[in-house]
């Protein structure tokens, strides 16, 4: 794991709690070299009208603030998600 990939988890624990409180949690897609996060929302979170205003006001925010290196934040929902990309990626992790 990058070291970027760790300080945003970090920082997600700070907010984990509040988003665990509403019966939701966030889950970290990727990280890119290039400072792009890649999260999902799930649980309660997945499909609420409030997940992008808290995903704007909120964790972007926080994230932004506490983490150096992230250019964006992109939120995936599920359907979004390419598991055979993500295959490929673990496999690459996985042999280094």
């Amino acid at each position: 794991m990058s070291d970027l990939y760790e300080r945003v988890d970090k920082a997600l624990d700070e907010i984990r709690p509040y988003i665990h409180s509403h019966a939701g949690d966030i889950n970290i897609v990727d990280v890119s070299e290039a400072g792009v996060v890649k999260l999902q929302m799930v649980g309660t979170c997945h499909g609420c009208p409030m997940s992008m205003l808290t995903l704007r006001l909120g964790i972007e925010r926080i994230l932004t603030e506490k983490v150096e290196g992230i250019t964006q934040i992109v939120s995936l929902r599920p359907d979004e998600l390419d598991l055979d990309d993500l295959d490929t990626e673990v496999d690459a992790d996985a042999a280094s």
